[in-house]
């Protein structure tokens, strides 16, 4: 394999697998990218690479192809050499991993349709070249269709190059758990967790199908190259389980241990768990810098089950830590100084506390009055992620206006929709625009998106519960900010990319505020990206105003949503709230009813969201008082993010 381009920072090099320098806790060779779209490019780079050599011995590429959202940019690149640098699909012919079944393939939901819309009707591929798995095939017909699948591909030789994601169960294709080490293609039952994790583009999981076809483990581990792509920190576990775990068909990706041509390209997010990124001491010798001395600290405070007072030079000894103890003295010393480092992150003034030393607090005391941004992915992030603290900004005087940047249509129900269009008609019988959506809800099919009138009521419902929320908390409505950015209007999970009118709309309010503070959802986790295109659109804002000198007193606090908390050791202001403001933010949540009940989007956790919350912030307080700080209630956290 050839090397990275040096343009690409990453940490460790792109080499050929048996190469490469496992730790003594990895078995599959992986690169950690800064980010998934440098790790994309690379990738498609690969592939690209591999059909030129083939057309030079005049040969076919045989190419294996995922769908997913994890091969997206892969295939945005290879369009792009295609396009810009006329690469000719033209000797490639292509086998897809897995089809849902049934699935019609001109269903919007089917991976016939994901891969012509996101690859093949881009490239010059031929169409009798393009293989996906027929998922209108009769239940008669399956087995002898499996079998001539397979048959097909090895008839060509094989795969040489197969591209992978991984689900959250360890699956590969839909080579769910218990699949076997030389399964072919087959039908297969989706697990459960398969099927959450595809609830949110089937709107819903009691549509997302139970069965699919998939080529199996053995016809994925005959191709001669095999890359599996691993993005965000919802796929940290189960790619720490495969890449260090043992071979079990409890994990069918840790067959993949055995093959010797493979590359696991991960993000960082995907990394957090790997033994030499979580707790790189255990592996290697370490350049102590102060963020890595804190992480250290409060992993063995939660290993000995210590707070951090109580560490001994012992508990650093016996867990590989001599290093950083000899650097620093004694535990006695480390433990104040790591203790006096997490207690200053508490404060219960998040926009600073007038007239007082703000020298060991998170945020300045030298502008009492500070105008903020709190910018909501969707229309209830604000009180879901940092209600308490919103209402502490409100109720210490700070000039604070909340930013929704997409209307969050999507995320309500038809049902939901339906009773207020209906309610909308009774008040007003001869409206033609309630006749017309609730004609429309009622005639919509599995591949219909909602008309543009269902998707403004939709908005309308959010924006109204949005309203009554924030005026609960104190906020006049005038300073509430519904952007509708464009990328999301869409009426489907699958968004637009980016586009500079996104980027205008961020900049025309920031630009019109001049905040102070910033606070922005960091957590990438959400199950449908929204969050991460929210923040990438955040930054890029960032990056085009910070040379204005407003900018130089704004500072941008990331908060985390439903599903992940920054950890201990990366919290940087902690917030604490009382039982009352506890009480206070769950009654926020509630006024966002679309939201409250039977929510479509909420991953795998089937709890609601404000009862996730709740018992995040608690754990939060937990962990702190069991590192040996303050009992408080619950804690809301953040993590400043710098721009300068």
């Amino acid at each position: 394999m050839k090397q990275l381009k040096n343009k690409y920072k990453m940490e460790i090099k792109y080499k050929p697998a048996g190469q490469f320098e496992e730790t003594r806790f990895e078995k599959i060779h992986n690169v950690i990218f800064n980010s998934s779209t440098e790790g994309s490019l690379t990738v498609a780079r690969e592939i690209a690479d591999l059909i030129k050599d083939k057309q030079k011995s005049n040969a076919n590429c045989i190419l294996g192809l995922a769908t997913g959202s994890s091969p997206i940019k892969v295939y945005e690149e290879l369009i792009r050499i295609h396009k810009e640098e006329s690469l000719s699909f033209a000797n490639v012919i292509t086998f897809n991993l897995d089809e849902y079944y049934p699935m019609d393939k001109n269903n919007i939901q089917s991976y016939y349709y994901f891969m012509h819309e996101h690859l093949f009707n881009h490239v010059d591929i031929l169409p009798e070249n393009i293989n996906i798995p027929n998922g209108s095939v009769s239940s008669e017909d399956l087995y002898e269709y499996c079998i001539d699948y397979e048959m097909k591909i090895k008839a060509l030789g094989g795969l040489d190059f197969e591209l992978l994601g991984i689900g959250r169960t360890g699956h590969i294709g839909f080579n769910e758990p218990g699949s076997h080490f030389n399964s072919g293609t087959r039908n297969i039952t989706l697990d459960h967790i398969t099927r959450v994790d595809a609830a949110p583009a089937f709107l819903g999981i009691d549509n997302v199908p139970r069965k699919a076809i998939t080529m199996g483990v053995g016809t994925v581990r005959s191709a001669k190259r095999i890359v599996l792509l691993g993005w965000g920190i919802s796929k940290a576990n189960i790619l720490k389980k495969t890449i260090e775990g043992e071979i079990t068909s409890h994990v069918p990706a840790t067959y993949l241990q055995e093959h010797n041509n493979t590359t696991f390209v991960l993000d960082k997010g995907a990394s957090t768990e790997l033994t030499r990124i979580k707790t790189p001491w255990i592996v290697t010798s370490c350049l102590w810098t102060e963020a890595l001395k804190l992480k250290a600290v409060v992993w063995l405070s939660e290993l000995t089950n210590k707070p951090f007072l109580k560490l001994t030079d012992k508990d650093y000894n016996d867990h590989g830590m001599s290093a950083l103890l000899a650097e620093e003295g004694t535990a006695y010393d480390l433990n104040i100084k790591m203790f006096n480092k997490l207690q200053h992150t508490i404060t219960g003034w998040p926009g600073g506390k007038p007239n007082s030393d703000d020298s060991n607090r998170p945020e300045r005391a030298n502008i009492p009055k500070k105008r903020v941004i709190i910018f909501s992915p969707h229309p209830d992030d604000d009180v879901i992620s940092m209600g308490g603290t919103f209402d502490r900004l409100v109720e210490q005087g700070h000039d604070v206006h909340i930013a929704y940047q997409t209307s969050g249509n999507i995320a309500v129900s038809d049902e939901e929709a339906l009773k207020f269009a209906e309610i909308s008609m009774s008040l007003t019988p001869d409206c033609k625009a309630s006749h017309a959506i609730i004609d429309n809800l009622n005639n919509k099919t599995g591949n219909n998106v909602d008309s543009h009138e269902v998707r403004r009521l939709k908005g309308l419902i959010r924006r109204s519960e949005s309203l009554a929320a924030t005026r609960y908390l104190g906020l006049d409505d005038a300073n509430v900010h519904f952007l509708d950015l464009p990328f999301y209007e869409t009426g489907t999970v699958k968004k637009n990319n980016l586009s500079q009118d996104d980027i205008d709309i961020m900049c025309r309010l920031i630009e019109a505020i001049k905040p102070h503070q910033i606070y922005a959802a960091g957590d990438l986790a959400d199950p449908h990206g929204t969050h991460k295109v929210c923040l990438d659109a955040l930054f890029e804002t960032l990056e085009k105003l910070k040379h204005n000198k407003y900018m130089d007193d704004c500072r941008v606090w990331l908060y985390r949503g439903a599903w992940h908390e920054w950890e201990s050791y990366q919290i940087e202001m902690a917030v604490p709230m009382s039982p009352d403001q506890v009480l206070k933010k769950r009654h926020a949540i509630f006024y966002h009813q679309s939201q409250k009940d039977g929510v479509m989007f909420q991953g795998d956790d089937s709890r609601e969201f404000w009862v996730r919350v709740e018992d995040r912030n608690r754990l939060t307080a937990k962990k702190y008082n069991d590192l040996g700080l303050a009992d408080y209630a619950a804690i809301e956290a953040f993590k400043r993010y710098h721009f300068n």
